[in-house]
Order: structure tokens, then C-alpha cells, then sequence
């Protein structure tokens, strides 16, 4: 492992081994339905609350993740987890009932990326063997935090983002598989000033294009050297944005770019401008887009998971929202790395 540039981990020997994903009934009714390991129709996903079934959702991606890796939670050396509410209580709760060291993370909707770049690094550095990462969000335990309950019916702006009801977990390891973690971009805290908390794609976007163009300088590479860039949850709004701002610095991403709160749901599901929440990058890339890499569409993606730093408390002393992003490239393990490190 080396630093690159300013803000780039470049990694020798790391391999995503396994994933587990677990949705709620929004995102099992989306388009990307039938490639989540685990669907509810309801939001209680058989739970007395909604907290509940938040945590339900994380313990059963985290189960089919190592499920699928062929190990227990006694194989892991390491657990790092967040998700986005108060004191990351589903990530802590999760975590009592696992014989594993803990690290809680908190990076909003970038927990996902977060805690896979520092969980490669553990592994690449010689720190841990195995490392589990997962994160979760819920729409309705989300929206009563930091919006309005839902039983209020209370209306939104186009702008408005919907929070993806799910959790993914990743198991990383040294041992080869068919996906290779092969450097990670962790990102500054931008802020741009804007306040609405209804706009979150807007707040995001700058954080979202520092961290992608820095990965270009860092690494001295181009849109051209990825198949897929996506980020986590900018949605119709921010998308739009990110393309923009990175046009503006001189790279042109029109080509290979997307993002997972476009692809999660259909425009008809009425979800404002798609999906946001620390699931919703978690889910569409260890569900969806892994399994494209898998049949061979793209070869390579970076993954940038984008977050909104803000708090309740700070929105009602009028605040402006801090937002970060951090970026992660995954492989296809023997389809030909670009770089010869595949």
C-alpha cells in the first residue's frame, strides 16, 4: 500500500470476496429488484419498529455475506459499520451481537465507501486478515430524524431525495476472487453554502466532483481509464451538477457516468428525484453492479459514495451542510487490468 498524490490509497493485494444485500419493499418493487439477496414488502420487515427493522436489514446482509464468503463471524478480524441515525445506533446494536472488534463509522450516505477504503487498507497494510464492512438506512427512521415523520404527509419538492430502505455488507480479504479493490480516494469536507435540506443532490454534487477530480490528479488518469464512474445518491438533481462542475475542470464524464439513486427505482415509484441514503450506494453496487462486472460489461467502475454531514440540530440554527465523498475503483480479477495490477 502507498500513498498517491494528495488523497489516493493504491493497493497491492486486496479483494472484495463477498456481499450480502437486504431491501425494503420500494427498492424490491424497483428495477433492480430480483439482484438483492434479501426483499421485505413491508417496512417493518416483521419488526415491532422501524428502528427494528433497520437492524434486521443490516444482520441479514451482513449473514448472507458471510454466508457467501464460507466464513463466520469468528474468521473476522475487523467490523467496521455506520449507518445515518443518531449515535449509528443500528451499526452499534449490530455490532453487540458479533464476536468482532468494532470501529463505528459515521460518513452519512459515503459510509459505504468509507468503510471499505479503510477496511482495504487494514487488509493491505498487514493489520487484519478478514474485514466485514456494512452499512443501512431506513426511509422511515431516516425521514422522522431528519425531516418530518411520515404519518404527517408532509410535502416535498422535486428536489427531495428518497432514502433507500436497505443494508449491504462486504467481506475483504487478501485472498484472490473475482472483484480486486485496487485503490480508494478519500475525500474532503466541501461546503457550498446552500442550507436546504430538501436539496441534498446540490449539497453533494462539489463534494462529489473534488473527490472524483482529485482521484484524476492523484493517479494521473482520465474519465477514459474507467468503464463506469457512479456516484452514491446526487440523484436527477446533483447528477446533473457533478457532470457539470467535472466538465468544467476539464474532464468530460457523459459517457461512462451514473449514479445508484438513478438506478435504484423507476421514474414512475414517485420518489422525487431517486434514491439517497447510506443503502442506497451500498445496495446498488455490492447487488447490482457487481454482477455486471461479474457478466463481463465493464471491467473497472470507481464508486464514489457521496454524504451530507448535517444534523437536525444544526439545520435549525440555520447551517449550511458540509458534505464528503470517497471513492473506491474495483476490478474484474483477470480480465485484463489497464494498469497491470488486475
Amino acid at each position: 500500500m502507498r500513498l498517491a498524490g494528495k488523497q489516493t490509497w493504491v493497493f497491492d493485494d486486496v479483494y472484495l470476496q463477498a456481499t450480502g444485500t437486504a431491501v425494503g419493499p420500494f427498492e424490491a418493487n424497483g428495477p433492480l429488484g430480483e439482484e438483492f439477496d434479501v426483499v421485505h414488502h413491508d417496512l417493518y420487515c416483521g419488526e415491532k419498529t422501524w428502528e427494528l427493522a433497520e437492524r434486521r436489514l443490516m444482520k441479514e446482509a451482513i449473514d448472507v455475506c458471510l454466508q457467501k464468503g464460507n466464513v463466520t463471524a469468528n474468521d473476522i478480524d475487523f467490523f467496521l459499520a455506520g449507518d445515518l441515525l443518531n449515535q449509528n445506533v443500528t451499526a452499534n446494536y449490530t455490532a453487540r451481537d458479533l464476536p468482532i472488534p468494532f470501529l463505528c463509522m459515521f460518513g452519512a450516505c459515503s459510509t459505504s465507501m468509507e468503510t471499505l477504503a479503510v477496511g482495504s487498507a487494514l487488509v493491505d497494510g498487514g493489520f487484519a486478515r478478514q474485514v466485514l464492512t456494512a452499512t443501512s438506512s431506513h426511509n422511515a427512521t431516516a425521514e422522522r430524524q431528519f425531516r418530518y415523520p411520515t404519518e404527517l404527509g408532509v410535502q416535498k419538492p422535486k428536489s427531495a431525495t428518497f432514502t433507500v430502505t436497505g443494508a449491504g455488507a462486504a467481506l475483504i480479504t487478501r485472498k484472490k476472487s473475482r472483484f480486486r479493490i485496487t485503490s480508494a480516494t478519500v475525500g474532503r469536507v466541501i461546503d457550498a453554502g446552500l442550507k436546504n435540506p430538501l436539496d441534498m443532490g446540490s449539497a453533494m454534487a462539489p463534494a462529489a466532483a473534488h473527490t472524483i477530480e482529485q482521484h484524476f490528479l492523484d493517479l494521473g488518469r482520465s474519465p477514459a481509464d474507467y468503464d463506469l464512474i457512479v456516484t452514491g445518491d446526487l440523484s436527477r438533481v446533483g447528477s446533473v451538477i457533478v457532470k457539470e462542475l467535472l466538465m468544467e475542470a476539464g474532464y468530460d464524464v457523459t459517457v461512462n457516468y451514473n449514479d445508484c439513486g438513478l438506478m435504484v427505482y423507476r421514474p414512475d415509484q414517485a420518489t422525487f428525484a431517486g434514491g439517497s441514503g447510506c443503502a442506497c450506494c451500498a445496495v446498488v453496487t455490492y447487488g447490482h453492479l457487481l454482477k455486471e462486472m461479474e457478466k463481463g460489461t465493464f471491467r473497472n467502475m470507481l464508486v464514489v459514495a457521496t454524504g451530507a454531514l448535517l444534523s437536525p440540530t444544526m439545520m435549525q440554527q440555520k447551517q449550511s451542510i458540509p458534505a464528503i465523498a470517497h471513492g473506491v475503483v474495483i476490478e474484474a480479477a483477470g480480465r485484463g487490468s489497464r494498469w497491470n495490477i488486475g
